[in-house]
């Protein structure tokens, strides 16, 4: 089979900011690079990195690490199955140390599994570092498949992926138990920069993320999800940072929380499974490089540490789109405005 040149699609890149952020991996003055053909998308986010240079600024903190394989394995009966996870469970050290003979960079961390009739779906949970992890959990899961079964001869394989990881698919799993970066970012805004800067007032911000985020996503049929667009944001720092994009799937299942203090406004995205690395497959691309030794998450840190800069970067730039469409939504006629301003010039 011939193997045809190697090509790129070109996606238009702009860098928003600077934002202030602050919190145990970030602190200072920086900007962020958005790949996208939504071209109003740069200046809103920019609207939202504007507020936090006027006020303290966004703190990002990350809850938790982790990446997940689930690994599907099949027993002669529910009883089987049963006994089976319940003695697996006891043997955790064992796992850890079949996971380290596959990678120097991640590390075994824990296990989690449901069952259905006789079919048992094991979740392995690793830290990988500076990488995103997908190739790493998957090799450290199919190295305890090939164990357990050596192990418990009475099961069978199924697949390396029962699916309840979960891997680019809206899930709850994800949001409960983690997959990838837990990553939180929050701003308190006082009202005359609400007012200067969003052209509207906290209570109209609270009241619309409750209308909006939180009742007209339940309407919907959300899952573990209440935000107005943080895969628009995901999706173009994924892109300029060399991620896997189809990541922003679980990515954008996010909650958008405000609230009042005093006159002021409370301001939080809250993201479970932000899925990025410094290092890893797209990231030796040249402007991938560049952009990542711009943000500062190509320094010589402990290991992981670049990993969770990137992805708090991510939190913040999510946080400046989000509260910038939501001012523009309680705003009659301001978003399609800038659409048809912004889009047309773009096509001119």
């Amino acid at each position: 089979m011939k193997t045809e040149p190697e090509s790129y699609a070109t996606v238009p890149m702009q860098w928003v900011g600077p934002m202030r952020v602050s919190g145990d991996i970030l602190k200072g003055e920086l900007s962020a690079p958005l790949a996208t053909y939504e071209s109003p998308l740069w200046p809103s986010t920019n609207r939202g990195a504007r507020v936090s240079m006027d006020c303290e600024g966004i703190r990002v903190c990350i809850a938790q690490d982790v990446m997940a394989r689930s690994i599907l394995l099949e027993a002669p009966s529910a009883a089987e199955a049963v006994a089976c996870v319940h003695v697996i469970e006891s043997r955790k050290s064992e796992m850890a140390k079949v996971v380290s003979t596959t990678t120097r960079h991640g590390k075994f961390s824990d296990i989690h599994w449901q069952i259905v009739g006789n079919l048992i779906y094991l979740r392995i949970e690793m830290q990988t570092g500076d990488a995103s992890g997908h190739n790493m959990v998957t090799g450290g899961a199919d190295a305890v498949m090939t164990w357990l079964l050596e192990q418990y001869p009475t099961l069978s394989h199924v697949s390396v992926s029962g699916n309840y990881c979960t891997d680019k698919k809206p899930s709850a799993v994800n949001g409960i138990l983690g997959r990838g970066k837990y990553v939180i970012a929050e701003m308190e805004i006082p009202l005359a920069i609400c007012k200067k800067w969003l052209r509207t007032t906290p209570e109209a911000i609270v009241a619309l993320n409750t209308k909006k985020n939180l009742i007209g996503t339940s309407l919907a049929g959300g899952v573990r999800s209440a935000n107005a667009h943080f895969a628009n944001m995901l999706l173009g720092f994924y892109l300029a940072t060399g991620q896997d994009a189809a990541n922003i799937i679980e990515g954008s299942q996010g909650y958008t929380y405000a609230a009042l203090r005093g006159d002021d406004l409370y301001f939080s995205v809250t993201l479970p499974n932000v899925i990025v690395g410094s290092v890893g497959n797209g990231k030796d691309l040249a402007f991938v490089q560049k952009n990542l030794e711009r943000l500062g998450c190509r320094e010589d840190r402990p290991s992981g540490d670049n990993g969770r800069r990137l992805a708090a970067i991510a939190g913040a730039v999510v946080l400046c789109g989000e509260l910038s469409l939501l001012a523009a939504q309680n705003n009659p006629g301001e978003l399609m405005k800038a659409h048809r301003k912004l889009e047309r010039r773009h096509r001119e």
